[in-house]
């Protein structure tokens, strides 16, 4: 494992990518100004979109910063599944008089964002859902930039290790959003934080002076103190970040995170078809259970809904780690600042 082209941090705090819109240039250029790494959050987003945040970042001052890139999956999805779900989801397209959905193929344009990273010789390119090719990894290394693979399994830690890269991110299930699975139908394990922190840095495979970033939950300065403590080089928090002015957060979304109405938070397919931690709602009630494990499909049938109903929060997936009550409505420098403690 190399870790040279890996950014030395003056705060071991990374600012998660978040897509969907919480990730911002803003965010991203905060997080470099308090001495930590931002990352942009390049899923959802056409290559053009991406190349703009990219520019901004730098436009805003900063140079230090990652994109985060979701590895598609070739599959064969479940098709009579979609097509039932998509059933179950017709009175929500009646009653917001949206035209139904056609699930179709769709690698959210992974080869073009490879390729516009190089380009722009991003500093750190992590990945996530999956293991990039070994040419990806030789492309971005000559390029100079710093690889991470998102692991949720000693199993996959391994497989990313193998691949020379520079830093695993370990994402514990407290996690908000997305597991990091490497396959759509894999049930994430429950293994907290701290245990699955303990075991990929037992691997054999990592060389001790290796980058292990933590992420999954966190939201104090002791969490913090206790991942570094543990062997983390870092730690990655999202959720910590979602009501700092800088995030894109929706508003619905924002104020729910530290509403009593939405207090508990539960890991669901019912938006996407992969597995993800969020506010628990209306939508997640009815429907958790007939979601299949297919995505990008099942992401492309609630996608309309949740634009055509961007106040309500029944039906808003609305992402969330289990720290998500204490998240606060300050500045993210001054949170980043909070959660690194006394330096």
């Amino acid at each position: 494992m190399t870790t040279h082209s890996w950014p030395a941090l003056a705060v071991p705090i990374v600012a998660a990518p978040m897509a969907g819109g919480p990730s911002t240039p803003q965010l991203v250029h905060a997080a470099a100004g308090a001495g930590g790494l931002g990352f942009l959050a390049a899923g959802y987003k056409t290559v053009t979109q991406l190349e703009a945040q990219i520019a901004e970042t730098r436009t805003l001052g900063t140079e230090r910063f990652g994109v985060n890139l979701f590895v598609p999956e070739p599959h064969t999805p479940p098709m009579d599944a979609v097509l039932t779900y998509r059933g179950h989801l017709a009175p929500i397209y009646t009653r917001l008089g949206i035209s139904t959905p056609t699930p179709h193929d769709d690698d959210d344009a992974f080869a073009a964002k490879v390729q516009l990273v190089l380009e722009h010789r991003v500093p750190v390119v992590s990945f996530t859902f999956g293991l990039p090719q070994q040419e990806i990894v030789e492309q971005l290394h000559r390029n100079g930039t710093a690889v991470a693979v998102t692991v949720t399994t000693p199993d996959e830690a391994r497989a990313a290790l193998a691949l020379g890269i520079d830093a695993l991110v370990v994402q514990g299930p407290e996690a908000g959003g997305h597991r990091a699975t490497f396959h759509v139908a894999d049930q994430p394990t429950n293994t907290p934080l701290t245990e699955l922190l303990g075991t990929v840095l037992a691997l054999p495979e990592l060389e001790r002076d290796g980058a292990v970033i933590a992420a999954g939950g966190i939201h104090s300065a002791h969490q913090v103190r206790e991942l570094l403590r543990l062997g983390a080089a870092a730690v990655q928090v999202g959720t910590a970040l979602l009501r700092a002015p800088e995030a894109g957060t929706k508003p619905v979304h924002a104020d729910a995170l530290v509403s009593q109405q939405y207090a508990q938070t539960v890991v669901t397919r019912a938006f996407s078809g992969r597995p993800a931690r969020g506010l628990r709602n209306a939508f997640i009630d009815e429907f958790d259970a007939a979601a299949p494990a297919a995505y990008p499909e099942v992401n492309q049938l609630t996608a309309p809904i949740r634009a055509a109903a961007l106040d309500d929060a029944s039906v808003q997936a609305m992402w969330a780690g289990t720290g998500h009550a204490w998240t606060q409505a300050r500045p993210a420098a001054e949170i980043i600042a909070e959660l690194a403690g006394p330096r």
